[in-house]
């Protein structure tokens, strides 16, 4: 609003007015703080403060107009693009970094698939001691969210990448075991000597019997993974074929986003890296039991509460109906029925009778006597419920309305 007035003024200045000198850009930025202060807009004796930074964004170092050709420094540089060192390493990106990754997936948080790799590490820990006869020290560095075609296109060559299927998820995953941890691998299993450096031989493919070695590693470690995958929902990781090209392996569609989970083997100053990649898709049938909180080592499971649960079961008291004999009549015969009139029963003495809990049959029984009481003596095993919780749910009747 103060420039605005400013404006309105200079436009009813007279006509004659324009062929004077101009001021001084001092001059003009002085009468400028000056206005904004007599309006209001400033507060009270920054007016020269306000004009000394009008006379330096007007003004260069050399006293030329640098509102054109003003350069920019080294710091203002990297902070318009985002690629300084600091922001970098703090993990804050910022102007044009900040836009070239807005690109990246922002995973859904899945708790109880950070729980499932922790319990996988630690699996193993006792797996690879034995399969590399030598203490291996495996770390979990990070699980991230990507897309498939950016890590793809990521992968360092050399490599192999093993494409394995899960069964019950009826889907498929990858494992890619970085060259370091490929060359440490062999070196230890063919008997290299410890502690010495293995050199990288580049320029020749791997042979069968390095592929199948490294085979061997992969399917250990998906062993492990069925194992803590097992108490929260059981799947089997078979391999299904080893690639040494990423162009071959791939899975999925490049856009389709995926779950990384990297793993760092360490085996005496030998070692490196093996990333396991699970598409959304695969784990979309066990997406709910992800969500899940942690509740405990069982993965949910509450034993006090199942300790109490059987406690009740077990002093809980239900009704047991002795049936002698059941038969159908027609309603106009139960409608004639008068006082004195007798059924009579397809039965001996000696029929077994059946024994029920309201609907559900239990098992059959003979009719007796125990002392002054009529008793019934189990004379078959009790039958167990063919009804499962699935079954259960899925009776109309027992669907919530």
């Amino acid at each position: 609003m103060a420039l605005d007035n400013a404006d309105q003024q200079a436009a009813d200045t007279p006509a004659a007015d324009a062929d004077a000198p101009q001021a001084p850009q001092e001059n003009l930025a002085q009468d400028w703080g000056a206005a904004l202060q007599e309006q209001g807009a400033v507060p009270e004796g920054s007016g020269g403060e306000m004009a000394a930074q009008w006379a330096s964004m007007v003004d260069g170092p050399d006293g030329l107009e640098a509102g054109s050709d003003r350069l920019l420094t080294q710091n203002e540089i990297d902070g318009l693009l985002g690629f300084s060192t600091a922001d970098t390493s703090l993990g804050s990106n910022s102007g044009i970094r900040a836009i070239a990754d807005s690109s990246r997936v922002s995973h859904e948080r899945l708790p109880m698939l950070e729980i499932v790799f922790d319990r996988m590490v630690r699996l193993l820990a006792s797996s690879l001691r034995n399969f590399f006869s030598d203490n291996v020290e495996v770390t979990m560095q990070e699980v991230t969210s990507v897309r498939f075609g950016d890590y793809v296109n990521s992968i360092p060559m050399p490599t192999l990448l093993g494409v394995f299927r899960a069964e019950e998820w009826e889907n498929l995953g990858l494992v890619t075991v970085d060259p370091d941890l490929i060359y440490a691998a062999l070196d230890i299993l063919l008997g290299g000597k410890r502690g010495v450096s293995v050199k990288k031989l580049d320029g020749r493919p791997f042979t069968t019997i390095e592929i199948h070695l490294v085979k061997r590693l992969i399917e250990t470690v998906l062993g492990d993974a069925e194992a803590a995958f097992r108490p929260l929902a059981p799947v089997t990781f078979l391999v299904d074929r080893i690639e040494t090209n990423p162009r071959f392996a791939m899975i999925s569609r490049p856009a389709n986003a995926a779950i990384l989970v990297e793993l760092r083997f360490d085996m005496e100053e030998r070692g490196g890296k093996m990333q396991i990649l699970l598409p959304y898709a695969t784990i979309e049938p066990i997406r709910d039991l992800l969500l899940q909180s942690f509740m405990g080592e069982k993965l949910g499971r509450d034993p006090t509460w199942e300790g109490h649960l059987a406690t009740e079961i077990w002093q809980s008291r239900i009704g047991v109906e002795a049936v002698l004999h059941e038969t159908k009549l027609p309603l106009g015969r139960i409608a004639r029925l008068e006082v004195g009139d007798t059924l009579t029963f397809e039965k001996r003495a000696d029929s077994l009778v059946t024994l029920r809990c309201g609907d559900v049959v239990l098992t059959e029984g003979r009719v007796g006597r125990f002392d002054d009481r009529v008793a019934v003596q189990v004379t078959r095993p009790l039958r167990r419920s063919r009804t499962t919780l699935a079954a259960f749910e899925a009776e109309p009747k027992n669907h919530k309305s």
